[in-house]
């Protein structure tokens, strides 16, 4: 995990190492599918905490979520752009009314192939949930750190900076970037979110298939899980 204050791709810091083992025993929790919801009136009962993963489409939500809990099949991976058409809810260590998170994978944004009505409401659907659901602690906003941000992951963060929704940034595959491209990639990516109000300062680049990263998140969400107790 990368911070503001940290020279590029270090290692754990040591304030990090409970957080560290806490998300390796929170992610070897069973996880399970718990509801699919394609409309605000059809989101589950609350019932605890929630996380939520966004981005663009084929960024690789449905393969990071699937190595966060160490699942080969948890969501549903595919190559074609859009597949995700709902709001999939994923149970971590309990049934849908004792998980003790729910993971929540989120439609793609940007290009999906889908009709235009379609895109419409899922997008409306997305806003809705952004704004108004009292458990989200937090949106994990994946940009491909291949080519960093682009217009569509602004508008994302835009729509969390007015919800002011808590959101933390994750680069995924970390694999296809050499080490130095890695560390410019990281360094403008802070820079960009530096004065945005919602955004977490800390940028964890992750690889779904190297798991490099991982733990990392697995230990950011321990932390903040942690951090909503105290």
């Amino acid at each position: 995990m990368i911070d503001a204050h940290a020279s590029p791709l270090p290692g754990p810091s040591p304030d990090e190492g409970g957080f560290l083992e806490a998300g390796r025993r929170l992610f070897a929790e069973p996880c399970d599918f718990l509801w699919a919801a394609s409309s605000v009136p059809s989101l589950p009962p609350t019932a605890g905490p929630e996380i939520a993963f966004a981005g663009r489409s084929n960024v690789g939500k449905s393969s990071l979520l699937n190595a966060l809990t160490g699942r080969k099949s948890l969501a549903r991976t595919s190559h074609t752009p859009g597949r995700t058409r709902e709001l999939n809810f994923f149970g971590l260590g309990g049934d849908v009314k004792q998980a003790k998170l729910r993971l929540v994978d989120m439609p793609g944004y940007g290009y999906a192939a889908a009709p235009k009505e379609q895109i419409a409401q899922w997008t409306r659907l997305t806003q809705d949930f952004l704004r108004g659901r009292a458990p989200l602690l937090r949106c994990f906003v994946l940009v491909d750190g291949r080519h960093g941000l682009k217009p569509p992951d602004e508008e994302m963060m835009d729509l969390l900076d007015r919800c002011a929704l808590s959101y933390q940034l994750v680069l995924t595959k970390r694999d296809e970037v050499k080490d130095a491209e890695a560390e410019r990639r990281v360094a403008e990516t802070l820079e960009r979110i530096a004065r945005r109000p919602a955004a977490f300062p800390q940028i964890v680049f992750t690889s779904s298939r190297s798991a490099e990263g991982v733990a990392e998140l697995r230990g950011a969400i321990a932390r903040l899980l942690a951090e909503q107790t105290v």
